[in-house]
């Protein structure tokens, strides 16, 4: 009799001590009465009639969840592999634990699928060069598939994107081949902006030819700054037509004085 007085007593005692449960401030507890839902309690104290309810504890913190790398052809059939880390937390915990049986393994999983289905659609220069749009197509895509599950996803950042040695090499040799273009670029239309500013200034010289014989002078001193052991020196072209207008002049016969 003894002994099943305390047996009785120690059940009594273990139901007593689970019907009071203690959530943290970032956890939720959903309750169920006799398998039906019944309310959200938490964070704090709360009481669980045993037998009649059950709870199921789900966290509210931001998860990390390491997407493992994915196999992909991009656009441009170039095979790669590519990693990425998702964050996301629950915000309806009765979606969380109604609408799928377990949210945190279903995420990952359809982050998975939709990493590959969007990276997919694009070539590789933009999976190396646009990684933000790519992070934010993801995020977007997962948000809205997501949220019958009571599921925020508030980031997906893309960490590697692995590519064969060949490939590795081929981008090289076509970076290069960018920049070499580049530079003949920048080089012709220096040349052709050199070009313009001479012509403008042989016309404003041809406009006023006091101009020209500045720029002899500021020639002559240069030479002479030179130190050079020979100087050529150039005679102005307005002197040249000076005597030449002189040579070509006949010269004319003095008057015979009248007898």
């Amino acid at each position: 009799m003894e002994v099943f007085t305390l047996a009785l007593t120690a059940i009594f005692l273990g139901l007593l001590f689970s019907t009071f449960r203690i959530l943290k401030e970032y956890e939720r507890g959903v309750i169920f009465m006799l398998g039906r839902y019944h309310k959200v309690k938490g964070p704090g104290l709360i009481i669980v009639i045993p037998v009649l309810q059950q709870m199921e504890k789900v966290s509210l913190r931001t998860a990390v969840w390491d997407i493992p790398s994915q196999d992909l052809i991009t656009r441009d059939n170039v095979s790669v592999k590519v990693n990425a880390v998702l964050y996301f937390r629950v915000v309806d915990p009765q979606k969380a634990i109604i609408n799928v049986e377990n949210f945190m393994e279903a995420t990952g999983q359809l982050a998975q699928t939709t990493l590959r289905s969007v990276l997919g659609q694009h070539e590789l220069d933009e999976l190396l060069s646009e990684r933000e749009r790519l992070n934010t197509d993801v995020q977007d895509i997962l948000d809205q598939q997501t949220d019958d599950w009571g599921i925020k996803v508030s980031n997906v950042e893309i960490k590697h994107v692995d590519i064969d040695e060949s490939m590795i090499r081929a981008i090289a040799q076509q970076a290069e081949a960018e920049r070499s273009r580049r530079a003949k670029i920048i080089h012709a239309a220096g040349e052709f902006e050199a070009s313009q500013k001479l012509v403008e200034a042989a016309r404003q010289l041809a406009t006023q030819p006091e101009s020209i014989q500045l720029r002899y002078l500021q020639t002559l001193t240069e030479i002479a700054g030179e130190q050079n052991s020979t100087i050529v020196f150039p005679l102005p072209m307005n002197l040249i037509e000076g005597l030449s207008r002189m040579s070509s002049t006949p010269a004319k016969m003095p008057d015979k004085p009248e007898n």
